[in-house]
């Protein structure tokens, strides 16, 4: 069967989530957006898994779990900061499990690096080659995947934080990691650059932090809808059942240009280069992006593309492109509505952004929404690249359009 996985979210345990971040709203959720199977997060916290255990009908034999017609499976994120070879490192990484009991076992394990209870993301004192032989030792079914392996702070390429390689990481236990995280700020295409990948499934999710939010990066497969199965169809990049991911637009992310914040500089990698990596501004070092690191570390141009690269869909969120066509702010009730709107006839955002045909966008809904969709799939948009933790922002329409608009309102 064909479904919508996104394994990689948190609850309402962890540090700026929304309160909405339980069950039965993340269920809702899931429903809206076109999800079937949802990763829980959070396990690591003994409240949250009181939740999940309450919640949650166990699937038998299938490693999974479900609440009402949602799917689940049991996931985590570990903060892990340590020193390795003189250097500090700071690296995430996110863990699923096929059953209560496991989880417990690796709960168990982690509490010996720190307090578990302190957030829902554990900010842990345990490497990543020690985590990988712990969790090897627990169970082979065990899935461990660096998260979005970019980010500059927190990731195991991390430009301030990381590595250079995933062995100099993982060491001899490298072999454990069952597929990598893109993160928001790049893309299966920004990947390819690198040769050393190329045996990994590349996988995307939401690391969402409220129910909304979900599913803006996501997986779809075509397997029996099986913990094991789903593993084993990652560990193989098996390309018939693995068919493609969902992305947000990379230079969206919070981290593509260099730049710095504060001084409000955003800087293209060549741009950092000319000014010798500094700001000029303030004089200090600038934060390095996800395309300037991807740049540095990749053995390949731009435009290469492997044998059994699993393809990619670029998409904006139905509210973002909603609020567009209608200039007004996301957060609004018109927005809302129409949302709802569209839900109501056509399923599921999933299904309208990628799958509801070009003539059924055009007679079915509102004639600006559905040009902002057809727009986004071809790619026709214009970007500001996010840089230093500030997300960046997509424009579907010109001034120009818009203006025009606003003058047609008033008539």
């Amino acid at each position: 069967m064909q479904f919508v996985a996104d394994l990689h979210i948190h609850s309402k345990y962890s540090r700026a989530t929304s309160p909405q971040m339980d069950i039965p709203n993340l269920a809702k959720w899931a429903k809206l957006k076109g999800i079937n199977l949802l990763g829980t997060g959070d396990f690591t916290h003994h409240l949250w898994l009181q939740e999940l255990k309450k919640h949650l009908e166990p699937l038998e034999d299938k490693g999974l779990y479900r609440y009402k017609d949602i799917y689940f499976v049991l996931s985590a994120e570990i903060s892990s900061i340590y020193s390795q070879s003189g250097r500090v490192y700071r690296v995430h990484n996110v863990v699923l499990a096929p059953s209560f009991e496991v989880a417990t076992e690796i709960n168990k394990m982690l509490s010996f690096y720190g307090n578990l209870a302190s957030d829902g993301r554990p900010i842990l004192g345990i490497s990543c080659l020690k985590l990988a032989e712990e969790i090897s030792k627990i169970s082979k079914d065990i899935m461990l995947i660096p998260a979005h392996i970019w980010t500059p702070w927190f990731s195991v390429f991390g430009s301030s934080s990381g590595f250079n390689s995933l062995e100099e990481a993982f060491g001899k236990y490298t072999f454990v990691i069952t597929a990598l995280e893109t993160g928001l700020s790049s893309d299966p295409a920004m990947n390819w650059r690198l040769s050393k990948l190329d045996k990994f499934s590349l996988v995307s999710n939401s690391d969402s932090h409220s129910p909304s939010r979900i599913g803006r990066e996501a997986n779809v497969f075509d397997c029996e809808l099986d913990y094991y199965t789903i593993k084993e169809v990652l560990k193989t990049k098996d390309t018939g059942k693995f068919l493609y991911t969902v992305e947000f637009f990379p230079e969206e992310g919070k981290y593509h240009y260099d730049g710095h914040r504060n001084c409000k500089i955003r800087f293209h990698p060549k741009e950092t280069k000319e000014h010798k990596g500094l700001c000029p501004s303030c004089k200090k070092p600038l934060t390095r992006g996800v395309l300037g690191r991807v740049d540095e570390l990749a053995d390949r141009e731009e435009g290469f593309i492997p044998k059994k690269a699993i393809p990619f869909k670029s998409l904006v969120s139905l509210d973002e492109i909603i609020a567009e066509a209608r200039g007004v702010g996301k957060n609004t009730k018109q927005v809302e509505e129409a949302y709802m709107n569209l839900i109501s006839g056509f399923g599921s955002e999933f299904e309208i952004l990628v799958n509801l045909p070009e003539k059924e966008l055009v007679s079915g809904m509102p004639e600006r929404i559905a040009e902002g969709i057809r727009r986004v799939r071809n790619r026709q948009l214009n970007i500001l690249p996010g840089f230093d933790g500030e997300y960046g922002t997509i424009k579907i329409f010109s001034e120009e359009e818009k203006k025009g608009k606003e003058q047609l309102t008033l008539f």
